[in-house]
């Protein structure tokens, strides 16, 4: 039902760094890059993940409550996109683990990027 999916970013060059690091373990590349938008996708996939300047050219800023997910193959891709974002700027939300209560097991981690968008990468297994 997705087509694609924006974050507003402050500093392009800064969010490139830190979404080509944490995308690298879920699997997705940059497919395209501008000063106003820059998108990502894994090969094969129709949906694209794009960071943008804001339209109307204020800062860009975060609902509260939002939030993005993306599967990853396994813990191992949840581990390195937690690291890579710790790595690159990023705010842990929570760190990888199992969260309880969900069925099946859902292996998840919460970061949030140097913009403050929350992402988390999850694995249900």
């Amino acid at each position: 039902m997705i087509a694609y999916s924006t974050v507003g970013v402050n500093d392009m060059n800064r969010s490139i760094a830190f979404y080509d690091a944490v995308f690298a373990p879920l699997g997705a590349e940059r497919g395209t890059t501008s000063e106003t938008w820059t998108g990502y996708r894994r090969a094969g996939e129709g949906v694209w993940f794009f960071l943008t300047r804001p339209f109307d050219l204020g800062a860009a800023t975060n609902g509260n409550g939002a939030m993005l997910a993306f599967r990853a193959n396994d813990r191992a891709a949840v581990d390195a996109f937690h690291a890579a974002a710790m790595a690159h700027g990023g705010v842990c939300e929570g760190p990888p683990g199992v969260r309880p209560g969900m069925d099946p097991v859902f292996y998840a981690a919460y970061v949030r990027d140097p913009d403050g968008a929350k992402l988390c990468a999850f694995v249900r297994k």
